[in-house]
Parts: C-alpha cells; structure tokens; sequence
C-alpha cells in the first residue's frame, strides 16, 4: 500500500517507521534550515531577531532560553526547550522524535541529542526508512561537552553528564554518569556545591 506524505509525517510523529523523502516532509526541513540559516549567520547584535527565530522555530521556547550559534536541527517543532536553558557552540537536535528540554538545562559544547535512528536490516536502510524515540531531559541537568543522548533516554532532574560519554540508557534524577556507554558513577547529595571538571 502506497502511503502519501501526510501519512508518513504521521507515522513520523507517532514513533514509527516512516520515509521523510516525500515533498512534505522534505519542505519542512527545509523551512528549518532556511531559520537555522539566518540564526547561524546573525551578529550577536541581533538578540531580538534571534529569540524571533527560536520562537518561530521551535515547538516552544522557555522564557531566557538561549543557543549560542551554530546549531543544528531537523524539523525544530519536534523540540521543546525550557525556560532559562543554555546550548554552548555546535549543539545538535536530530529531532525526529520529540526532545523536550526542561528548565535551567546546559547543554555542553557539541553536544548531540539523537531522537532518531534506523533498522539494523540492510535494505530498508538502504529504501531510507527511519523512525524516532522521544528524548526528555529534565530540569537543572548539566551534559557535558560532547556528550551523545540517543533515542528513546530520559534524563532524571539535576543529573550532570559527563563529556563525552554516550547515554543509551536512562539516567535517574540526582546522579553524576559518565563514559561510553554512561554509567552512574555517584549520587548528587542534597546541597553539594562543588567543581565538576569532566562536564566542561
């Protein structure tokens, strides 16, 4: 059965297989990166112009939020970020599947929240069928620079991650993981106030 584009982006938004070459689909990224364009290329000057284009990009965008250029995406719609959060340099939303961003998060330089990914069977990788898992990161988590979330993780409130490490698996709240793939290496006691190196 031959399915149009309308069905596919359904299928796009419900978690499941789906191709994202049809023309709706396809113009859609294309508005995306048309913003990110303009976002990417804008003097750090142009603060109204910028806060303009998260907002018109992206599914919402939390009051004081803020990207530092360049950053990356596929739809933006798929991404919800909250209130307060920061992305350093070079950050990328492979927003296939839903990313919900809480508040006051830091995302560290490069680092890559992956909500999709592809069958291991070679020919319908070969035909481009795709899917997307949602990502959710809580309030008040810290990624470290590099650091790879992959589709289907949520990260519990107030978790730091370490740089580098890749996150295949969900991270409770409250807890420091570390390396590839991310383990829990320690729990983050109430108050704790002290430098945390491997996250810059």
């Amino acid at each position: 059965m031959q399915l149009d584009d309308h069905a596919m982006k359904e299928l796009m938004l419900a978690g499941e297989y789906h191709l994202a070459n049809g023309e709706l689909l396809s113009e859609e990224v294309r508005r995306a990166q048309v913003l990110l364009e303009e976002y990417n290329r804008s003097s750090v000057l142009e603060g109204e112009r910028r806060r303009q284009i998260c907002e018109e990009l992206f599914g919402e965008f939390g009051e004081g939020a803020y990207l530092r250029p360049p950053f990356y995406c596929n739809y933006g719609y798929q991404t919800k970020i909250g209130a307060r959060s920061f992305a350093n340099f070079g950050v990328i939303f492979l927003d296939v599947g839903q990313i919900t961003i809480g508040e006051d998060v830091l995302l560290g330089s490069y680092s890559q929240l992956l909500a999709a990914g592809h069958t291991i069977e070679p020919e319908s990788r070969r035909a481009k069928w795709g899917y997307g898992k949602p990502i959710t990161i809580g309030d008040n988590v810290w990624l470290g620079a590099g650091s790879i979330v992959g589709p289907g993780v949520t990260i519990g409130e107030n978790a730091v991650i370490g740089a580098n490490s890749v996150v295949m698996k969900d991270i409770p709240a409250n807890v420091v993981a570390v390396g590839a793939p991310a383990r829990v290496i320690r729990t983050i006691e109430p108050g704790e106030d002290r430098p945390f190196d491997i996250a810059s």
